[in-house]
């Protein structure tokens, strides 16, 4: 079996987890803080999930399936984007994991896991370099909704 790697980070959201679910799921709000991303699921476990978009010029419609979808706690989606050269094969998805826990306060801590990276390398680089700014951006809509 290949030995597949995974990262994780949080954030803290002065919103409740109602507030913040809502920030995950509706397309209007995804589209905010995802460079204009334009979701569509029915958010059925099992169910596609689509995301179309463009990313420095070059539009783009990746794809996934929902894994667990138990508001507002956790969120799980595979995803594959054609942008990576990877082939459209379930090795090459990865697994997208939003946990949400209270806080005092009426706070949220956003816990997302990026899994099903071929290397610790890249799993800290889709952190770093995607999920981290992606999870500011979210953090904000979520606080000025």
């Amino acid at each position: 079996m290949t030995q597949v790697f995974s990262a994780s980070t949080s954030i803290d959201i002065d919103a409740p987890p109602q507030r913040v679910w809502q920030t995950l799921v509706e397309p209007g709000l995804v589209a905010r803080y995802m460079h204009g991303t334009a979701v569509e699921s029915d958010w059925t476990v099992g169910s596609p999930v689509v995301w179309r978009g463009e990313w420095e010029g070059k539009q783009y419609e990746d794809k996934g399936e929902v894994l667990a979808f138990d508001p507002p706690r956790r969120l799980a989606v595979t995803h594959w984007s054609p942008l990576t050269g990877d082939a459209d094969e379930p090795a090459n998805y990865h697994h997208v994991t939003y946990d949400l826990a209270p806080l005092d306060g009426g706070r949220t801590r956003l816990t997302l896991t990026h899994g099903n990276s071929r290397s610790q390398e890249a799993a800290d680089g889709m952190i770093t370099g995607g999920w981290s700014p992606m999870l500011h951006a979210l953090k904000d809509v979520a606080e000025n909704m």
